[in-house]
């Protein structure tokens, strides 16, 4: 089903109408519906807007039996995807990847035992661009993941089906998750709300925690607020880190007025493009008009911050590269990966002696972040360096040095918040001139998703989120 001349989605008058995860979780706790139907209409949705790629492996058959006898939690029978780089039991786990043929999982991952423990009903597994490597979600030999606000376009990654079947109201929620944007950048690629918790807020994936640096961090995308805020309480009532103050249930907007920085360009001086620029103004226009205390604001890393990342992107390549046969299987052939992959890990080989330094300062940005935060409650910036881009600008098939430009100008704001494990949210609250979802950044204190949401309740009434069905 489309709309206008562009857009794709599944919006339609079935069981689950245009509501967000609580209000279809609320028709199925009335009896309404039953979560048999809303399966049914997910299901519906998901084939009628097959030519947007966002799906990896259907799980239908099991879904509906999942649906007759739902677990309990808020979202109760309410269907979801979970992104292809977290283990789903008798699912393969592919990473986005060609080079490897993957056996199906032998059990959940923790993460998604944390996910379903609210209740939601998989639907299968949804697509991401290789090892979640780049932030757009196109590949070398495949169909890529299109926009559904104009199939022409990005849907950002590394959570891009995800974010392209929420979108599409094909459901109101789907799993993610952020090892430097992956998150945010596809939530503002796609009109959505998608908040990065903050480092060890949510139960990791096993290969998380292997990581000298834990970049990744589990999560979900939506379409309102009020859901991520019910996601991320009912997920606390699964696992509550004791070293992070609670986030609780987030009902509305605080009374408190805050203290908000702006920032305009990102991280070794990259300028933001015009129409980026002018959508963070406009936000905190509205922010001083609703009260809050506007001034600009330093940036929380130095410049060295992007060669650091860069690196250890590189790194990450590195590990599967050479690694690749024992942690994904026997059949792992590098030659197979993209030119992203295999740039990136030639990257890291041509600075492995930068190795411990790199890792020093990448830890130490949690203690800079703290600092920047001893003046600001939150500080506002672009999402991305430039408003989200047709397909095949940011391709893997093209070469890695003129790739790698582009995404480091591309992601020139979100890395910070992976490294040093602050809580960010993206909100969709302007559009570009082409029609396209343009989202705005938001960074709070370590610990302090709860303010990120109270703020993003007060924008959202403010300033009501676009529609793609109109």
């Amino acid at each position: 089903m489309s709309t206008g001349t562009t857009a794709v989605h599944a919006f339609r008058d079935d069981a689950l109408a245009d509501l967000d995860a609580t209000g279809v979780a609320q028709r199925i706790a009335s009896g309404e519906i039953t979560a048999g139907e809303a399966v049914e209409a997910a299901i519906a949705r998901a084939e009628s807007v097959a030519s947007l790629a966002a799906i990896e492996t259907p799980d239908f058959a099991r879904a509906r039996g999942d649906a007759t006898d739902p677990h309990g939690g808020p979202f109760a029978g309410v269907p979801t995807f979970v992104k292809d780089n977290v283990d789903v039991a008798g699912l393969p786990t592919g990473q986005g990847s060609a080079a490897f043929t993957p056996n199906p999982a032998r059990k959940d991952s923790p993460a998604v035992a944390q996910l379903l423990s609210t209740g939601l009903v998989s639907l299968g597994k949804s697509r991401l661009p290789e090892f979640g490597f780049s932030p757009t979600s196109e590949f070398a030999d495949a169909e890529p993941v299109h926009n559904p606000w104009n199939p022409a376009f990005s849907s950002g990654a590394s959570s891009g089906g995800a974010a392209a079947l929420v979108a599409a109201g094909v459901v109101p929620i789907a799993h993610g998750n952020d090892g430097g944007g992956s998150i945010r950048i596809p939530a503002a690629a796609c009109g959505l709300v998608g908040l990065k918790p903050t480092r060890g807020r949510m139960v990791p994936d096993p290969t998380d925690q292997t990581m000298p640096v834990r970049l990744v961090t589990q999560g979900v995308v939506t379409r309102t607020v009020r859901d991520a805020a019910r996601y991320y309480a009912a997920a606390e009532d699964h696992h509550r880190n004791r070293k992070l103050p609670p986030v609780r249930l987030v009902t509305g907007p605080s009374s408190t007025r805050l203290r908000v920085g702006v920032i305009l360009d990102s991280i070794g001086g990259l300028r933001s493009d015009s129409e980026t620029r002018a959508a963070v103004t406009a936000t905190a226009d509205l922010l001083s008009d609703l009260g809050h205390h506007v001034t600009d604001a330093p940036l929380p890393v130095g410049p060295q911050f992007v060669d650091d990342f860069s690196t250890y992107w590189g790194f990450l390549s590195f590990a599967i590269c050479s690694g690749g046969k024992r942690l994904l299987g026997r059949d792992f052939d590098k030659a197979r990966t993209d030119n992203l992959t295999r740039g990136l890990d030639a990257l890291y080989r041509r600075n492995i002696v930068k190795t411990p330094g790199v890792l020093y300062r990448l830890q130490r940005s949690a203690h800079l972040y703290a600092t920047a935060f001893a003046d600001f409650d939150v500080i506002a910036s672009p999402v991305l360096g430039h408003t989200v881009p047709e397909l095949g600008y940011l391709s893997p098939t093209q070469p890695f040095e003129e790739l790698f430009e582009k995404l480091i100008r591309y992601t020139a704001f979100t890395p910070a918040n992976n490294a040093a494990g602050g809580p960010a949210i993206s909100l969709p609250l302007h559009t570009t001139a082409a029609g396209m979802p343009l989202g705005v950044h938001f960074s709070a204190a370590h610990g302090d998703e709860r303010t990120l949401l109270e703020l993003a309740f007060e924008l959202e009434q403010a300033s009501p989120f676009a529609r793609i069905q109109g």
